[in-house]
């Protein structure tokens, strides 16, 4: 008897597989060989989790979805957090078509083909679809083209892939939460002449900058504050330079940083952050509300020009800050210049998470995007933390706050990187 191959070609099958961290895809069923029909697809596929169901159209969709339950015959519905929904297609080779939709539906895993709520594969045992946006809610154009009829159906089993072990480990502890707080509150840095780590942030107009330090001065508040403008302005609301000093508070007693905000970035000619602006802050030059010309950068002449800054005047440590994908508006160097990325508004972008905050670390999503902005940005993994910023609550809780003051962990981390690569024995500490 021959053997049964995938009908995914290299391109395709590796990003499949980006999906579930490079684990390995083995073939159960190929509905053109097997048959599109439901009982042959449980003969292949019960009893198989986790799997991914596979399937293609003369459009040049290729569509499915992945669940870490088994399949049954029990005529229940099952409910699957990890599930998710994706969609690329294959006659537009881009990285950023690869659609991924999380959800917490109920699904029929009964006598039918697979029913995902959403999309019914091998619907009425036939090479179609059922597509229904529901629980999902995605555009039927972008799923699959609006075409439902299959030129093949598969299901793989993803081997080597733990749906209940998170990718990147977090204590959600309130314990570990007074330990970062601690961590934070004795870090100093080695340089004599510097008390406070300068860290500046970034990013595309409405990323979250402002937010950020609002939600990092909420969690040392004990409540959420708003010092800082924000908004949802289509143009940058910061105009202004400016430095945010935190006080002390939450049992801490020292706070060892300082958080800078600058112009938002902007598409278009005399728009946002201007790149000599951005250059002369960091070499220290700029003071504390200059307002901003994006039409010219900020001359010698000036009041707010600082004309010999010291090291305690530059900027330790640049920090990007994106809601997703908004790269494109970056310039090359700038992009030289990044110790770290945030990635803000994930709860938002990802229903898992927006259910439980715990799940950032397990979602699909979340780990796909940051390895798309990881790769593009030429930054590792690891310098790449999501976060989530204070922006209708009117209280604290423990969770949004471990993944602020991690974010802070890191970027302090990434500045005695900085001072390490301005090691001088004469200005060490004693």
């Amino acid at each position: 008897m021959s053997t049964v191959t995938s009908s995914l070609n290299k391109w395709q099958k590796k990003k499949l597989c980006s999906l579930f961290n490079h684990a390995n895809l083995s073939l159960l069923f190929k509905a053109s060989v097997h048959g599109y029909n439901a009982n042959a697809f449980h003969q292949k596929c019960n009893m198989q989790r986790p799997t991914v169901i596979v399937a293609c159209n003369e459009s040049g969709y290729v569509f499915g979805a992945f669940t870490c339950k088994d399949f049954l015959q029990t005529n229940q519905n099952v409910v699957d957090d990890k599930a998710f929904l994706f969609s690329f297609n294959d006659k537009e080779i881009k990285e950023d078509l690869l659609r991924v939709l999380s959800g917490n539906p109920q699904y029929a895993f009964t006598d039918t083909g697979p029913d995902f709520g959403s999309l019914v594969f091998l619907y009425n045992n036939s090479a179609s679809v059922y597509s229904n946006p529901g629980t999902y809610q995605f555009d039927p154009q972008q799923m699959h083209g609006n075409d439902l009829q299959l030129t093949e159906c598969e299901v793989y089993r993803v081997e080597g892939f733990n749906c209940s072990k998170p990718w990147r480990n977090v204590q959600w502890n309130s314990e570990r939460r007074k330990a970062l707080l601690s961590i934070i509150s004795g870090w100093k840095p080695f340089v004599s002449s510097v008390k406070q780590a300068r860290i500046l942030l970034v990013g595309p107009v409405g990323a979250g900058k402002s937010s950020f330090f609002n939600s990092i001065n909420s969690v040392f508040k004990g409540y959420v504050s708003s010092q800082a403008n924000t908004g949802t302005a289509g143009t940058s609301l910061t105009i202004q330079f400016r430095t945010y000093y935190i006080k002390p508070g939450s049992g801490v007693s020292h706070v060892p940083f300082t958080l800078c905000d600058s112009m938002g970035l902007e598409e278009g000619l005399n728009t946002g952050l201007d790149v000599d602006d951005f250059a002369s802050i960091l070499k220290g030059h700029i003071q504390d509300r200059y307002q901003f010309n994006p039409s010219m950068p900020i001359q010698p002449d000036s009041p707010h020009f600082h004309k010999s800054p010291g090291l305690k005047d530059k900027i330790h440590c640049v920090v990007y800050v994106i809601d997703t994908c908004k790269v494109k508006l970056l310039s090359d160097k700038m992009i030289e210049k990044f110790a770290l990325v945030l990635l803000t508004k994930m709860d938002e972008t990802c229903p898992l998470v927006a259910g439980d905050l715990k799940n950032v670390y397990q979602s699909h999503y979340i780990n796909k995007v940051m390895q798309e902005v990881s790769a593009q940005l030429g930054v590792s993994l690891s310098a790449v933390v999501p976060v989530k910023n204070y922006c209708h609550e009117l209280e604290i809780d423990s969770q949004t706050d471990i993944l602020l003051l991690n974010a802070v962990v890191q970027m302090l981390r990434a500045t005695e990187g900085y001072f390490d690569d301005l090691y001088n024995p004469d200005e060490r500490s004693e």
